[in-house]
């Protein structure tokens, strides 16, 4: 499964990095595959801290080349729950 081998190649990078990788989703929507790495840490995800792990994984992922479909590389934080 696509979502494993990705958790197993970017897990340690991340976490050395001060995240976690909470989540990992590959799928299509319409003609677009789309890989989503939901990341969390100590206190809020900002915009930056989606921009360090996107910088993190986005060589890993392409030295690898564990997905052979194009697709759009999605890091977002853990969605928080309203109150």
């Amino acid at each position: 499964m696509i979502e494993e081998k990705v958790r197993d190649l970017l897990g340690e990078a991340i976490e050395k990095a001060g995240y976690i990788l909470d989540e990992v989703t590959y799928a299509k929507e319409g003609k677009t595959y789309t890989l989503t790495l939901v990341i969390d840490k100590e206190g809020y995800i900002n915009i930056n801290d989606c921009l360090a792990v996107n910088k993190i994984v986005n060589p890993l992922l392409d030295e690898a080349d564990l997905i052979s479909d194009s697709y759009v590389l999605d890091v977002c934080s853990k969605e928080k729950g309203s109150e």
